[in-house]
Order: structure tokens, then C-alpha cells, then sequence
């Protein structure tokens, strides 16, 4: 059988050197029947190597559960690796950061305060456990001492960014984890990856185990920090950042294609291997983008385009064609080039169905009645929404919460009279002069997935108070969207479609929300679709059944990625919309925007 070893100076692949150059290309953010065409694409640019993190709350949405359909089939997106004569990386954690919500760790792992957080406890370590036999019962059949193509496991992530426990008792969790990838029959080499700086690097890994380093710039000088933390043995820039994430409410981010080429060079030719973060980011479909909190709390676009060499659609960038020719200047690429990306079709789509959402709340989830306002996690609502009620009398003036994550639409009796927001830190709002139903609809906009806040509830915490005194007698409802096959409910769509139709004239009569809208309309089935909601607020789209994920006006993002697979000839498309819009069309237009950059 073939053998990957970590040598004096190179990694030895059969005895002979190895130069890696590698792309992260994450399958759950990729729908799966795409996944063979992104993969190809990177070997197309002189890739050899795949790297993907494996998100564990993706696996295991519920205790018990490690599910493997869909975008969960990870066996799948291996195979199709090696089918494309490819090597592969696999990152399992169980912390992968990745902007992804909880950085992957299962939020109802975490919502017992007992269970350690990313360190050596009993609890936290039992769940571990279950988790990598679960993944290596994948991994382990498919590494390349076996004839696959997996070349490498990862034990955590950025570790040495996090906490500060002393050395000692950090190398002893690694150490577990690492003894439970071996016992799970991993047989290829462990590495840990850690940011360029010289306290992640002494902090995040062990003796035995090979460290790579995180950067995007500067190449000679990170390697040169890398080399001191490992002495010996091949360098790697795990993650070479050729691109960055955006976050609501901020700029898009890019980097400019000939500098990001340039430092590439300046890395290959030092003979370093290279893993570029990313080669193609995709999207965050659903609920799934995170947040990250370094004094504000900033969640995630849906779009997680990352300005990779591919984009969100796959299609090939300036970037990839410079770096490309980079990767050239060390070893022979490909000649072909990948197919053009197909036409994207340009039409308006009527929503002339709507419901209050308040009509439909029962269809969604039932209620659950406590004296005091629980947390999302208290009920088990790891994302989403969750909709708080109570009574309010005429003098109670104002409403205030202690904190809310994140975000709260304040309505008396169906009215909207005011918004909690965590991120602009507004924390009260005035109630008009009488009693009735006082409505919180929260919504988590992703759990923190980088640094101390991570584990932390959702929800509203603590008491809500009036003018007066303190709210009790809370009637809260998770409102669950999604069946447990993963797409939009049938009664919620049923119910949309016994809706009377609405007159809609153009320009479009404007929507009242917070509500669900329904519209049909006809395409190229298999095709890429981009959705632009101009006029539209804040909000979740699905089309036909399968959840694209949320828009908002705050941008940078302006446009929803749909991918080809999903379109049939005659579609349906749903959207809740928390706010209100000015129209009730929605528009598919020729390709992605992503908005703003700093320049």
C-alpha cells in the first residue's frame, strides 16, 4: 500500500517528495451535484490536494444523530476526490472556526454550562469521542495507507488563539484528541494549524504532532517564524488566505489578484506546500453562517464567496487564472481551462400569495409556558427563531431586556412597535398607552464562532422589565421552517397556497411583515439562478423547498446564490420577510452582486 510520511526536509509521498498544493473546498457549502465540478476545476488550476473541514453540528443537529445525506455525505465528496486522481486533507476539529455557526461545535453540546469548552473535560471528551469514530468510520477506509486519498487529519483548530490554560494542560487535551484519532484507526500523519505568531504556535500544538501556520501575506517572513516552531520536517501554510469573509453591515472584501499572486510565488519557491483558503468558498445555505464578536457582534453574509479563485458559482476568476500561472512556474498544469459557466436567466418573479406570520405560528412549532422568558437553547431552538409572548398593561410604557441575541421585532398585538438589536446595542422600546399581547420575535443571526463567546446561549437573557415591573407568564414557540428532511415544511406551504391571491400591480403593492409570500415561475431547469431582492428588508428565501438562506438590506451582499440543481421547470419560491417590502417582486438577474469594497 502507498505511504505518506512527514520527512527530515519534504512530505514523502512513496518515498519521493511532495510538494502540496492544496484548495479548502468545504462539500456543505457546495450543493452535493456540484461537487464534482469545483473539484475538477481545482485540478484544472494545478491543485493536487482538497482540504475540507468537517463541521460537526452539521453532522449532528441533535444528540445521538450523525447524519451522512446530502451535503452531509462526506464518503461521497472523498470518492469524487480521489476519482479526480487527487490527494486529500481532512479537518475534523472538533472546533473548525470557518465562520460557520458555533465554529462547528453542536450548540446542544454546549448548552449545559458544566461541559467544558475546548478543553480536556469529561463530558466535552466523551462527545469527542463519538464524534471522530463517526468520522473515521468515513476517513479511515479512504486513507492513503489503504488505497484512498487522504493524506492528513487535523487535530483542532487555531487552538493557540483560544483560552489560557497553561501549556501544560493545552498539550494534554490535544493529546487525547490525537490518542482518539489514532484509536479510531487513523493512521496518517496528525498536524495541528495555528496562526503565524509566535504565541499561537508555541500554544496550539504538541512535540509529535507536525505544525503548519496560517497567513495570506509576507510569505518569506511567516515561514521563517513556522521554521523556529518546526525545526525540522517539511513547511506548510495550512491556510493561505487569498481571499476574506464578509459580515453584515460592513464592506465586501477583496484582495488584490497580482499581490495574492506574487506572495504565492515567493512561498512555492521556498519550497514550502500551500493549502489556498479558499479555492472555492460557496455559500451558506439555511441558518448556518456564524458571527464573530471582538467587542461587537458581527454575523456572517450567506454569501461565503471569500473572492476565491472560483466564485460562489464556480465560475473561474481573474485570480484563478493568475494564480494558475503561478502554480505553472513549479509544475506542469493542466491545459484545459473549465467550461464556461452556463447563462444565468433573467426574469421577475410575482409573490402574489402572502400569510402573517403570525397566522401560521401553530404550523411552525407549539408553545411552551414559563414563568420567566427561557433561552433559545432552554427549548432546543439551536437556530433560527423563536417567538415570544406575554400581557402588557396601558401603563407600562416601555419594554427593556437585559440582553437579546440577537435580534428582536417588538410588536403589541401584531402591531411592530420596535426592534431590539445586539449589534446596534438598542435594548428597550416604548409600548403605546395600552394592555394587550406583547410579541418578541427573536432571531439568532449565527452563533459567535471565533474566540471567548463561543458556546454562548441565544435568546433573550435575563428579565424583561417595563416602566412598571418585571414581565412574566411567557408563552415562547421555536418556529421550526424546516421538516426534518431539511426543507421547508409542507404545511407552511400548503398554507400559502390556499392563500387568496393578491392583486399585484406593477411596480408591486407593498408587503406588510412580518410575513410569508409565495410566488411560481417558470425556467431552465439545472441552471444557476441569482436572486436580487431590491426593495426587500431582511428575510429568508426558499426555493422549492430548499432554504437559500437570508438577505438583508444592511448588504454588502445584494443577491442569493440558487444553485442549478435545485431549479425545475416550474418552481416555488417562499419568503419570510421580518420587516416590510416595498415591492412583491423578486428579480433573477444575469449574475452575482456582492457589494461595496472599501475602495
Amino acid at each position: 500500500m502507498p505511504r505518506f510520511d512527514i520527512g527530515d526536509e519534504d512530505f514523502l509521498l512513496d518515498g519521493e517528495r511532495l510538494q502540496i498544493v492544496s484548495g479548502a473546498l468545504h462539500y456543505f457549502r457546495v450543493h452535493p451535484d456540484q461537487w464534482a465540478d469545483r473539484i475538477r476545476s481545482a485540478r484544472l488550476m494545478g491543485l493536487d490536494t482538497i482540504e475540507t473541514y468537517v463541521a460537526w453540528n452539521h453532522h449532528s443537529p441533535v444528540p445521538g444523530e450523525f447524519r451522512t445525506d446530502g451535503r452531509r455525505d462526506l464518503a461521497r465528496f472523498l470518492d469524487l476526490v480521489a476519482a479526480e486522481g487527487m490527494h486529500a486533507i481532512v479537518r475534523p476539529g472538533p472546533y473548525i472556526c470557518a465562520e460557520w455557526t458555533g465554529g462547528g461545535l453542536p450548540a446542544w453540546l454546549l448548552a449545559d454550562p458544566a461541559v467544558g469548552v475546548r478543553r480536556a473535560e469529561p463530558r466535552f471528551l466523551a462527545a469527542i469521542g463519538d464524534y471522530y469514530r463517526a468520522v473515521a468510520e468515513i476517513v479511515a477506509p479512504r486513507q492513503v495507507t489503504r488505497g484512498g486519498s487522504v493524506l492528513m487529519m487535523q487535530v483542532e483548530n487555531e487552538y493557540g488563539a483560544y483560552g489560557d490554560d497553561p501549556v501544560p494542560v493545552r498539550q494534554e487535551y490535544l493529546r487525547t484528541l490525537a490518542g482518539m484519532l489514532r484509536d479510531a484507526g487513523i493512521e496518517v500523519p496528525l498536524f495541528t494549524s495555528d496562526q503565524a505568531d509566535d504565541e499561537h504556535l508555541s500554544r496550539g500544538s504538541l512535540p509529535e504532532l507536525h505544525t503548519t501556520a496560517n497567513f495570506g501575506s509576507r510569505s518569506p517572513e511567516r515561514l521563517a517564524l513556522l521554521r523556529r516552531h518546526q525545526p525540522t520536517g517539511p513547511l506548510m501554510c495550512m491556510e493561505y488566505w487569498n481571499g476574506w469573509f464578509d459580515s453584515w453591515g460592513l464592506h465586501h472584501h477583496t484582495t488584490a489578484p497580482d499581490a495574492t499572486a506574487q506572495d504565492l510565488d515567493a512561498l512555492l519557491s521556498a519550497g514550502a506546500s500551500v493549502n489556498l483558503y479558499m479555492v472555492h468558498g460557496g455559500t451558506n445555505f439555511g441558518l448556518t453562517s456564524g458571527a464573530n464578536d471582538k467587542g461587537v457582534y458581527r454575523p456572517i453574509t450567506t454569501s461565503y464567496d471569500y473572492d476565491a479563485p472560483l466564485a460562489e458559482h464556480g465560475a473561474p476568476t481573474a485570480k484563478y487564472r493568475l494564480l494558475k500561472e503561478v502554480v505553472a512556474r513549479h509544475r506542469d498544469v493542466p491545459p484545459e481551462s473549465p467550461a464556461a459557466v452556463p447563462r444565468t436567466p433573467q426574469l421577475d418573479v410575482t409573490l402574489d400569495r402572502a400569510v402573517p406570520l403570525d397566522d401560521v405560528v401553530g404550523l411552525l412549532g407549539d408553545a411552551h409556558r414559563s414563568e420567566h422568558p427561557p433561552t433559545h437553547d432552554d427549548l432546543g431552538a439551536w437556530d433560527g427563531f423563536v417567538r415570544y409572548a406575554t400581557q402588557v398593561r396601558a401603563d407600562d410604557a416601555v419594554v427593556t431586556v437585559q440582553e437579546v441575541r440577537d435580534r428582536a421585532l417588538v410588536a403589541l398585538d401584531g402591531e411592530p412597535v420596535g426592534l431590539l438589536d445586539r449589534t446596534a446595542g438598542i435594548h428597550a422600546a416604548a409600548l403605546p398607552a395600552r394592555a394587550g399581547e406583547l410579541t418578541l420575535l427573536v432571531e439568532d443571526q449565527g452563533r459567535v464562532n471565533y474566540g471567548s463567546r463561543i458556546g454562548e446561549p441565544k435568546g433573550i437573557l435575563g428579565p424583561v422589565r417595563t416602566a412598571t415591573r418585571e414581565l412574566t407568564g411567557w408563552d415562547t414557540t421555536p418556529l421550526r421552517f424546516d421538516d426534518d428532511g431539511g426543507v421547508l415544511r409542507t404545511a407552511v406551504t400548503d398554507a400559502l397556497r390556499a392563500a387568496p391571491p393578491s392583486e399585484v400591480t406593477p411596480p408591486g403593492r407593498p408587503l406588510a411583515g412580518p410575513a410569508l409570500a409565495r410566488g411560481t415561475f417558470a425556467s431552465e431547469a439545472g441552471v444557476d439562478h441569482f436572486l436580487r431582492l431590491d426593495g426587500w428588508t431582511k428575510g429568508v428565501v426558499w426555493v422549492n423547498g430548499f432554504c437559500l438562506g437570508r438577505y438583508w438590506h444592511a448588504g454588502p451582499t445584494r443577491t442569493l446564490y440558487l444553485p442549478g440543481p435545485v431549479v425545475r421547470v416550474e418552481n416555488e419560491i417562499v419568503v419570510l420577510e421580518l420587516h416590510g417590502a416595498t415591492t412583491r417582486t423578486v428579480r433573477c438577474v444575469p449574475g452575482p452582486d456582492l457589494g461595496h469594497t472599501e475602495e
